[in-house]
């Protein structure tokens, strides 16, 4: 999408001003879709720090995640409104199951997505 969906932007907006991590999304991207629900960029990136802190090879970049969280895309211009989504308890839908199985922490460009819907899509087997 080459310019991103200011309906898509405003919801990321109000996640990142709400705090709220329910809002259940589905976007498509090149060669993905993928199925979670947003978070605050701050939740995300402690979160990630949170997994890398408790690997004993990958720690070292847990400082990465930490740092610099001040806010909504505390690296994009002031007023600009988000460029990423930042997807918890997500997964990438492939054929008849999710990749993870758990569910992983997404960050993706807004600017990427060529179209979304509200909502956790999942599979069935009845």
């Amino acid at each position: 999408m080459t310019k991103p969906d200011g309906l898509l932007v405003d919801i990321a907006a109000m996640v990142e001003s709400g705090g709220s991590n329910q809002m259940p999304l589905t976007v498509v991207v090149p060669g993905a879709v993928i199925t979670g629900r947003l978070a605050p960029e701050s939740v995300w990136r402690q979160r990630v720090a949170e997994v890398l802190e408790a690997s004993e090879h990958l720690k070292p970049f847990a400082s990465l995640f930490a740092a610099d969280a001040t806010g909504p895309n505390a690296r994009t211009a002031p007023g600009a409104g988000p460029t990423y989504l930042h997807l918890h308890v997500a997964r990438i839908l492939q054929g008849s199951f999710g990749l993870p199985h758990t569910g992983g922490m997404y960050r993706i460009a807004i600017a990427d997505i060529s179209s979304w819907t509200v909502g956790d899509l999942s599979y069935s087997d009845q």
